[in-house]
């Protein structure tokens, strides 16, 4: 679990710390302008934005968790790849913003100010809004990296709690942070991160087979490391590495690293401060103070964070903000004490000024009415002096630069000062320029090192494993030749099988039972040169390996015997193409006669609209489309020819008046919407010509076998989703009578594979059964005598959530059918 935390941990801390410096700026502002009423409206618009960041994490995890496999799979590599993009365009944005964002967020308040309520809430919303969605979608990234969501969960709410405590303490002014150096090093970690997490988003696509070259592996350790250990499990949690990665995940890691970490480290380098020039002696400042003042501007603006910029606290700052006041000559802080009507910097027009010489320069006493301009007192130098030592070299600089009086040496450190008085400014020597420190090392050091270093852990971690499998974990090699190399009687339980192609062809590797052929476990894919495992539990029985290489026949290892201790168990017995033939050519025969029916039903709706028998027509559709409907296994098959008769709205710019809307939809529209029958017979024609053409066509079309299994899940998934949830009526509130028809298909088709079924599990079946009466029950209920059927809309709650329960608990006993379906080479 906290293998897995230490991304959203990271992730959770960053953009917390920012939310959070935005919301104390904007308090702060409000504060400072004595528009405390005001600060109801900003906490409304945070607490909007954070309740749309948490729906929107609520959409994404519910939209994947209703996707099929594959869809799944791609659905989360493309969000793994959407993140990866936020996450790069944050970091290098806060590198290059986070000396400014205050300021410009400032501005912005006080516009809100002048324009109501309404304007200030939305600019509170949209400056934490933003962070809350770049937070929800890389915690869910990561989360489906994991596999798991408590650690990412577990990492990100610690992260928050850490970035509130570290804002409260800033608007507290109980600490100080250097936030440049914070956001570089951060941005640094979050780079090699998302550079895992975008490999992560590769494989996903892989698999989904959007992108191919899911079976080239680039490496396999999966047979010298052990999966579980907690150094593989702390490598994969915190960096995405996997002891199995493909050419593609490889090149994508090692390129994003590369490019990403080097423009960001070139840029972090490029912003450094420049070293302040050091004065010969104080009366050299003291003689020159504007070119002193120069020099401190320009190592200022880097300096660390005051806490009174959060705070709000009005207090003026020694250093300055911005390039417009450092272009102004320095004065003296003596001089402002003493002349009370002039302007106070504004202490809000920058984020890098360090609190301790806000602090410091509250503590000058200002000059007696009639004393010597520009006197300060020793204890106000003392205090500068040691806050400007704290804030870093250039804030020393502007320290003594602003504190030096007209005429009279600067105030130098106790340890810097001479013991000879200075000369006199009329004999100074110009500043020496002090030459800049040679780089040590080239600037491509940093990124290929944070490149290097998995790659090396991983080969120390080999090493020191000596090339040996991990403790426990046996291992079996495979080939077309030699098929199960190293297999010996497995002990009882729960195993985990290192299975090595040595041969040269890809292939598929399963562990059988050799007199059932029944399979206990598989893997499918398996490059030459690769490892891959194989878990299976092991139970009294006879085991043996059965190697597939593609284009190859068929190899079987000898068998072993395990029959002490291990009980029984449930092997899958194997599914050949041949199996389902005859079902096969069953449901083909099933959908032809189905189509020979919709053929007469489309032309009776045609010959209604015809007519102008607007009346009749409605009463004619829905036979017509319900029988359509209940064909659902066939769709796949269909092709372009469902979209057409079936098509909706979804993607469509026109919407329900786009040309291509066509078919039983587009007619259900205009009939239920007041549209002549003159309108909607070209329509009713087209779809007469289309349902003929299906029919035709269909005998020559490629029936998969293996989506007779996948339909009999798919059917009614798709009807969950589709028709009651709403989103498949234009108009006829016929959502429950569609929902009859995929029912009546589903156990079309099961009537066909149940033989197959009970073969495998005979437990199946009548549960499915049992299920099946309830939800028929209960859509039947909601059809009158006379044929009409109640809307879906107008269902009470007690009615829709039984019918959703009832449709979601029969989806689960239908689930294991695919799966001991699935066509394999075993058989």
């Amino acid at each position: 679990m906290w293998d897995d935390a230490f991304p959203s941990f990271l992730i959770g801390l960053r953009e917390g710390l920012e939310a959070g410096l935005i919301v104390s700026v904007l308090v702060a502002t409000l504060v400072r302008s004595d528009q405390r009423g005001r600060l109801p409206h900003v906490w409304t618009g945070v607490a909007a934005a954070i309740g749309l960041s948490m729906s929107f994490g609520a959409v994404l995890t519910f939209t994947a968790a209703n996707l099929p496999g594959k869809s799944q799979e791609a659905f989360g590599g493309t969000l793994s790849l959407v993140a990866v993009v936020f996450v790069t365009a944050m970091v290098f944005w806060m590198r290059r913003s986070a000396r400014t964002f205050s300021g410009e967020i400032k501005q912005k308040v006080t516009a809100a100010l002048g324009m109501g309520a309404g304007v200030l809430i939305a600019t509170s919303f949209l400056a934490v809004g933003r962070e809350g969605l770049e937070t929800a979608l890389f915690l869910w990234t990561t989360a489906q990296a994991a596999g798991s969501s408590s650690g990412p969960l577990a990492g990100a709410a610690v992260g928050l709690l850490l970035a509130a405590a570290l804002c409260w303490g800033l608007y507290r002014r109980v600490l100080h942070i250097n936030l440049t150096r914070f956001f570089s090093i951060t941005g640094a970690v979050l780079i090699v991160i998302a550079a895992g997490v975008l490999g992560y988003g590769m494989r996903d696509l892989q698999e989904a087979t959007v992108i191919p070259g899911g079976t080239s592996y680039a490496f396999d350790l999966s047979a010298h490391l052990d999966p579980a250990s907690w150094y593989v499990t702390v490598v994969q949690g915190t960096l995405n590495l996997t002891p199995q990665m493909t050419w593609l995940q490889v090149g994508v890691y090692g390129s994003y690293l590369a490019i990403v970490m080097t423009l960001f480290v070139r840029g972090v380098r490029g912003a450094a401060p420049a070293k302040p020039v050091p004065a010969a002696s104080g009366a050299a400042v003291a003689a020159e103070p504007t070119a002193g003042a120069s020099a401190s501007a320009e190592g200022a603006k880097p300096a660390v964070l005051a806490a009174t910029e959060v705070a709000g606290a009005a207090g003026r700052v020694s250093v300055p903000l911005d390039s417009a006041e450092a272009e102004q000559p320095a004065t003296p802080a003596a001089t402002r004490a003493g002349s009370p009507e002039g302007p106070d910097p504004d202490p809000g027009t920058g984020s890098a000024v360090a609190s301790t010489a806000v602090e410091a320069e509250r503590s000058a006493a200002p000059a007696p009415a009639g004393g010597e301009a520009g006197s300060v007192s020793a204890d106000a130098d003392k205090a500068a002096t040691s806050a400007a030592i704290e804030a870093g070299p250039s804030v020393t600089s502007a320290a003594e630069g602003e504190h030096t009086s007209e005429g009279e040496p600067a105030a130098e450190p106790a340890s810097s000062r001479p013991e000879k008085a200075s000369a006199p400014a009329d004999d100074a020597e110009p500043p020496v320029a002090t030459p800049s420190t040679p780089r040590r090392f080239p600037r491509w050091t940093v990124p290929a090192a944070l490149v290097a270093v998995p790659a090396l852990i991983a080969g120390i971690t080999i090493a020191a494993s000596g090339g040996k499998p991990a403790s426990g974990t046996p291992v079996v090699e495979v080939s077309a030749a030699d098929c199960g190399k190293g297999f010996s009687a497995p002990k009882p339980g729960r195993q985990t099988f290192q299975v090595r192609n040595s041969g040269s062809r890809t292939s598929e590797i399963y562990l059988i039972d050799p007199v059932s052929n029944a399979v206990y476990g598989e893997v499918e894919g398996i490059a030459p040169g690769t490892t891959r495992a194989l878990i299976a539990t092991v139970g009294t029985g006879s085991y043996a390996w059965r190697c597939v290489p593609n284009g190859g026949k068929a190899v079987t290892s000898a068998a072993v015997r395990v029959s002490a201790g291990g009980g029984s168990v449930q092997a899958v017995l194997p599914v050949s193409e041949k199996d389902l033939a005859a079902p096969l050519a069953a449901y083909r025969a099933y959908v032809d006669q189905g189509l020979a029916d919709l053929q007469t039903k489309t032309r009776t709706l045609q010959s209604d609209l015809d007519a102008d028998k607007l009346d009749q027509a409605r009463k004619d559709w829905l036979p017509a489309h319900t029988r359509y409907a209940s064909l659902g296994a066939a769709y796949g098959t269909f092709a372009d020819f469902d979209a057409k008769i079936n098509g909706r709205t979804a993607g469509l710019a026109g919407g329900v008046d786009d040309p291509a809307f066509t078919g039983f939809h587009r007619i259900e529209y205009g009939l239920w919407h007041g549209q002549s029958a003159a309108t909607l017979a070209p329509y009713a024609k087209q779809l007469a010509a289309d349902v003929d053409a299906l029919r035709k066509d269909f005998p020559k079309q490629d029936f998969d076998p293996a989506d007779l299994p996948l339909r009999s899940h798919e059917i009614l998934e798709n009807t969950l989703h589709r028709e009651l949830s709403g989103n498949a009526d234009y108009g006829s509130g016929s959502e429950l009578a569609t929902t009859e028809a995929n029912l009546d298909g589903t156990r079309e088709l099961l009537t066909l594979l149940r033989p197959l079924i009970d073969k495998r599990n005979a437990k199946v079946i009548p549960a499915v059964d049992t299920w099946m009466r309830r939800t028929e029950q209960l859509v039947l209920a909601q059809r009158a005598e006379d044929g009409t059927w109640t809307p879906l809309d107008k269902l009470s709650d007690t009615d829709r959530q039984r019918l959703d329960g009832a449709v979601g608990q029969l989806l689960e006993e239908l689930a294991p059918i695919p799966d001991l379906l699935e066509i394999r080479k075993a058989a």
